[in-house]
């Protein structure tokens, strides 16, 4: 019995224990002993997206059972702030939780804060002996991460820094991101590269964002292209296109593209089209972008220059005759030019041996160049040359080959036509010379007779006699004599019927250089020295 009764003691005395603990954890938590009824809260204030925790404790009496709890919200109802249930609420499912018990903590915590959870926020509850609606609020405030990119617009070079603002007095760590890439730099020197879409985060929540702010970064064309289309075999009579591109910020407009043609303007505008192109289109092209933004001090841009080749079947073929002048029996080149592209790779050569008709057209030979080596006068005729590449045909003008017959080559000619005129020259000066030779034979009879006239009346100057040979033919009249001719002259002169009629005549010469006492005696003197005489003949013809 004893061991019964101290075992009893010992269970009944445990009971009493934990009964009294209890009641001492029932009684003695926070609000049961604070007398009176009430609730306290502390206002938050939340980010956009991340969840916050309401802070909230209340009080009852001692000797009351917490019997129900509720969280409500002001609302404005037919113009009347009235508490609304969170309940009744149009939110998604565990938006609104209850973490708090009941023995005095209240907290509420909200998930996902968005824009329409701010507000006023009441806590009431009901116990065994009585309830509470609390006439006091806790208020949440809800803010967004804002991006604030100084300066929004930069130019390359430009200092640029990022900012992230909460607008809650709670500083917590945050992440930048470019392009949705995590960045490490919220201060840099600004680049092409960095321009792009920035956004702060909230580390460990990166749900939790800020909307994207753009970062523009303008700067000089670069990149500038010129494109052409089609790229290659670009057929003569074809439509060509040349597109000039560039990368630039701001874009360069289509006025800020000009297009030049071996450094010659050719037209503005992003696009220039050839519709028919032509051989003369051929050239380097480049084009030049602007957009007032100078790079390295220019601020007009150029692109690589792109060279146009248009291809063309030949054309303007003509034909070479070399030497000009052919000579017979020489050789003659006739050489075929052409304008094509690609080159010429085939010559035909043909001579027309009729006067129309394509069948009159006689193959003569090929390549670029025909060679005669010896002139014929069978090689006189019309020669025509046809020139193709891989685009097509064209074909020369007739060119006559001709040489006249028993022509020694008309090289001579210049050579004949010279020793001609040497000839002339040559006969010219000699008559001239006769002319001379005999003016001057006339001008010193003429002299001479004005001296014998004139030396009768000066009887002391010395004369001599000169004696001249004239020829008269039969039909000639008869002589006239000179008064001054001697006696035995004229005996001389008596015609026969067979022999020329020689006359004599007597020219009485006055000398310069005698004195006038010589001159006194020349006239025998004449008659004795034979030195001072000059014979001329008279030669008559007998009928």
């Amino acid at each position: 019995d004893n061991i019964f009764w101290i075992v009893f003691a010992n269970e009944l005395t445990l009971t009493v224990s934990y009964l009294v603990l209890k009641c001492y954890y029932f009684f003695y938590t926070e609000g049961v002993w604070s007398g009176t009824w009430g609730v306290t809260y502390e206002n938050q204030c939340a980010l956009r997206g991340t969840s916050v925790d309401l802070k909230c404790k209340y009080g009852y009496t001692l000797g009351n059972l917490i019997t129900w709890v509720g969280w409500f919200k002001a609302q404005q109802v037919s113009n009347k702030l009235t508490q609304v249930p969170l309940s009744q609420l149009p939110s998604p499912p565990n938006h609104f939780k209850y973490i708090g018990d009941y023995r005095g903590n209240c907290n509420l915590r909200i998930n996902n804060v968005q824009p329409l959870d701010q507000g006023a926020y009441y806590f009431n509850f009901a116990a065994t002996l009585g309830s509470w609606t609390s006439d006091t609020y806790a208020f949440l405030s809800v803010r967004e991460l804002t991006t604030v990119v100084e300066p929004s617009v930069a130019r390359e070079g430009d200092a640029v820094r990022l900012t992230c603002k909460s607008g809650c007095p709670e500083t917590r760590k945050i992440n930048w991101f470019k392009d949705g890439r995590l960045v490490q730099r919220s201060q840099f020197q600004a680049s092409r590269e960095d321009a792009g879409s920035y956004f702060c985060a909230i580390q460990g929540e990166e749900t939790v964002r800020s909307a994207s702010v753009a970062l523009s970064v303008h700067y000089a064309p670069t990149d500038v292209t010129l494109s052409v289309s089609p790229s290659r075999d670009v057929v003569r009579g074809s439509l060509v296109t040349l597109t000039c591109s560039s990368r630039a910020n701001p874009p360069v407009a289509r006025s800020g593209y000009r297009l030049y043609k071996d450094a010659a303007y050719v037209s503005s505008g992003q696009s220039h089209v050839i519709s028919d192109v032509q051989p003369r289109h051929r050239g380097r092209y480049h084009c030049q972008a602007w957009n007032n933004i100078s790079r390295s001090g220019s601020n007009l841009i150029n692109s690589l220059a792109v060279y146009l080749d248009v291809w063309y079947q030949p054309m303007n073929v003509s034909v070479s005759v070399s030497p000009e002048h052919i000579v017979e029996g020489s050789g003659v080149n006739l050489t075929c030019i052409s304008d094509a592209n690609p080159a010429a790779d085939n010559y035909t050569w043909y001579k027309r041996t009729e006067p129309t008709g394509s069948h009159s057209l006689v193959h003569v030979g090929s390549g670029q160049v025909l060679s005669l080596p010896s002139m014929e006068a069978s090689h006189n005729g019309l020669y025509v040359c046809y020139v193709r590449n891989n685009l097509g045909e064209g074909n020369s003008t007739e060119v006559v080959l001709a040489m006249a017959a028993g022509q020694h080559g008309s090289q001579s000619l210049p050579i004949l036509a010279g020793v001609g005129l040497l000839l002339i020259a040559a006969l010219v000066a000699v008559l001239l010379l006769f002319w001379r030779k005999q003016r001057s034979e006339v001008d010193k009879k003429t002299h001479l007779v004005s001296r014998l006239h004139g030396g009768t009346s000066n009887p002391e100057e010395p004369t001599e006699t000169v004696y001249s040979n004239i020829h008269v033919p039969p039909s000639s009249p008869p002589p006239v004599f000179d008064p001054y001719s001697s006696p035995a002259s004229r005996g001389k002169n008596t015609p026969k019927s067979s022999e020329a009629e020689i006359i004599y005549t007597t020219v009485t010469v006055k000398p310069r250089d005698r004195s006038a006492a010589q001159h006194k005696n020349s006239r025998s003197k004449g008659r004795e020295d034979g030195g001072s005489v000059i014979y001329a003949s008279v030669v008559k013809s007998s009928r």
